[in-house]
């Protein structure tokens, strides 16, 4: 599950964030020190597009999930997940809740509104190196639309821009209104209700019938 991170999560996020397996596919690689740290948390907080999530596996926090640039009116956000690697392998649990965390993420952006408005797209950097991200990304509807060199700490490195879209929700059709009830027409003089008026030809085609779409 993911909650608001509060800040007695600050210390043991900037743990995770400085694994060396997690920093060894993220976009900067450098070890995170406690200032560097604590001012990026107090500008997430004052930042009203930007929201960080910490997921829970067994009610243990196990992983980080951020969103920014958030924007409404767009329906875009950018986001970045990374996870608790070395609590997570000593009990054995980091390959589910790698997959989880990534699908409670999108669970829970599907679910975001605001004033009646959605996120239709979620846009994401992925290391070319990260065939194991990249591919799940796959299988979560993300395709790469993009492909350029960053430098990474000194070293030109290849990352793939990914985005998956969902469809925009229809604005439902109003109903028509009913139609109301009349006077029967009278028949014309000589002819009884419902019989077929007379006709001096038939036509050469059958009339049209809706045809299957």
């Amino acid at each position: 599950m993911l909650r608001p991170a509060t800040d007695e999560d600050r210390e043991p996020v900037r743990s995770w964030r400085n694994h060396p397996e997690v920093r060894a596919v993220s976009l900067t690689q450098h070890e995170i020190g406690p200032a560097e740290h604590a001012a990026w948390w107090q500008r997430v907080a004052a930042d009203p597009t930007r929201t960080v999530l910490i997921y829970e596996r067994g009610r243990i926090p196990a992983g980080v999930v951020s969103l920014w640039d958030i924007d409404w009116d767009a329906g875009t956000l950018w986001w970045g997940y990374y996870l608790d690697n070395a609590g997570l392998t000593a009990r054995g649990e980091l390959l589910p809740a790698w997959i989880q965390i990534q699908r409670d993420a999108l669970t829970y952006v599907d679910a975001l509104r605001d004033k009646g408005r959605r996120i239709t797209v979620m846009e994401a950097e992925v290391l070319d190196a990260n065939e194991a991200v990249r591919s799940f990304n796959r299988r979560q509807g993300f395709a790469e639309v993009e492909t350029y060199v960053r430098d990474i700490d000194g070293t030109p490195t290849l990352v793939h821009h990914v985005r998956r879209t969902r469809p925009a929700v229809p604005r439902p059709t109003p109903p028509r209104p009913a139609a109301q009830p009349g006077p029967s027409p009278r028949p014309e003089p000589g002819r009884q209700p419902g019989a077929r008026p007379p006709h001096p030809t038939e036509p050469s085609e059958p009339p049209a019938q809706p045809q299957e779409k």
